[in-house]
Parts: C-alpha cells; structure tokens; sequence
C-alpha cells in the first residue's frame, strides 16, 4: 500500500502531501473525460458537451457522496456534523452517482441534445473510471472485504482503517474469538475484485457501443452490469450496514438498478431503423 506518495511545503500554502487516493482519482476522471470526450464527438454532439457533463458530474458527485455517507453514519454525524461532512474520506460510490447522474441532467436539460445519445456516451466512461478509482482505494486500503485464507488474501497494516481482528469484528466479519484484537489478517481485494469486473464492463460496452439501438440503451446496459457487479462484489466486503437480512443497503440499491436497467434494455432493443448510429 502506497496511501502517501510525497510531502511538500509549497511557500504560502504550507504543507501538501500528495496521496495516492487523490491522484487515481484524478486520473479516474481524466479517463473518463478522454473516452467521454471520443463518445461525444462521435455521437456528434460535440466535444465541449464532455467538458460540462465532466464539471457537473464531479460537483454533483462529491456532493451526493458525502450526503450518502452522512447520512447512513448518522449516529456519528450528529455527534460531530462539521467533521462528518468536512472529512477527507467518506466518499460513497452510490450517493456519487445520484449526485452525478442529477447533475448531468441538470446541464443536459440547458443543452440542446438528446439526454438519451448524451448518457450511452457516458455508460463507458463511466465503468473506465470507477475500474481506475477502485486502485486508490486499494493503495490507501480501504473498502477491503472478509477475512480470507485463499491466496487472493492480502492485509492492510496501514489501511483506512487497518485490516486488525478488532476491526473486522466490528463490520460484522465472522473472525475466530482466539484472535487478539491487534492482529493484522489477511481479506479479500475487493477493491482490486471491482477494477476487474469493471474493466471487463467497459470493454463489452466499448464493443457494443455502435449497436443498433434507440439511444439511452447502452446507459441501461451499464446500469444492469454494474449493478451486478457492485451485488456481487458486496458478499465479500467488510461492512456493518447488512440491515436487510444480511444484504447490505448497497445490494438492496444495487437489485433496483439491475431492474431499471434491464427495463431500459428491453424497452430500447429494437429501434426504428432512422435511430440507429
């Protein structure tokens, strides 16, 4: 795990320390925006499209995010409210998308361009950079899942929080009582599970992007995959929010996205023959 990268003190500014987190984030938008910005122009609705759909995405992203994660850590958000919303971390991937999804429909609904092309130009763009992201939490060890004895197993020391026996127990992992609290075990890579499957996501996607089909296809095609990817996913993560029967509140989002998603694909399948690109 590589969670700090390099510390400097920039004159005025004080010191900066650069993470690795930050900078797959940034690369995760950058990839992104570079296959948007193809989509886009290949859809003919400009480049410049990429670039405001990127902006409200970002803004309306990390504020759906951090709303997500206050509120389902509501029992700590109302003991600290300011720290909660002010902290670097607690970035949630589903409140993300919300935020980013109603941003993007903000802008699209200023511009004039089928809401429809605009969001199969996102569909691929949007499972490169989650693939990417995923490597940041990774290398800073957070989002890791279950206790594994399997050679996949890695542990996370310095991780966000560290993988210790007292930790696990606390997200609800099944970890032998005769295990001190301290110790360091070894869990399942989830985040490393996710860049994989998505990665897998983007290429489908990338290959059937020029499918004949009424536009806003592709978008419900990624909505059903990557909603089963997260569903899938979630049965090896370590987390304390199985508030449904031991499904998770994202397991629970995730069934409502794969339903919506292949009504999107049925609906669209066969378009008139003056719709297809």
């Amino acid at each position: 795990m590589f969670p700090e990268l390099f510390t400097l003190n920039l004159p005025l500014l004080g010191e900066f320390t650069l993470t690795s987190f930050g900078v797959l984030m940034a690369l995760a938008f950058l990839g992104g925006y570079m296959v948007l910005r193809a989509e886009t122009a290949r859809l003919g609705a400009g480049r410049e499209l990429a670039a405001d759909m990127l902006m409200a995405a970002l803004i309306g992203g990390i504020v759906g995010a951090k709303i997500y994660y206050v509120l389902l850590n509501w029992d700590r958000t109302s003991v600290d409210p300011l720290g909660m919303i002010f902290s670097r971390s607690g970035l949630v991937w589903y409140g993300g998308f919300i935020g980013g999804f109603l941003g993007v429909m903000w802008v699209l609904g200023r511009r004039p361009v089928s809401r429809g092309l605009a969001v199969d130009a996102v569909a691929p763009a949007l499972s490169l950079a989650y693939a990417i992201g995923r490597v940041g939490c990774f290398l800073v060890g957070d989002d890791y899942g279950r206790p594994t004895d399997s050679f996949v197993g890695i542990a996370f020391p310095n991780g966000l929080p560290p993988s210790t026996a007292g930790n696990l127990r606390g997200f609800g992992a099944d970890v032998d009582p005769a295990i001190p609290d301290g110790e360091v075990l070894a869990v399942h890579p989830t985040q490393l599970y996710e860049t994989g499957l998505s990665l897998i996501i983007f290429f489908v996607l990338w290959r059937l992007r020029r499918h004949p089909h009424v536009h806003g296809w592709l978008f419900g095609l990624w909505m059903a995959l990557a909603a089963a990817e997260r569903f899938i996913v979630e049965f090896f993560r370590a987390k304390d929010d199985r508030f449904f029967g031991g499904f998770t509140l994202a397991q629970v989002i995730s069934v409502i996205l794969i339903a919506a998603g292949i009504a999107v694909v049925v609906r669209l399948r066969r378009p008139p023959r003056e719709a297809a690109v």
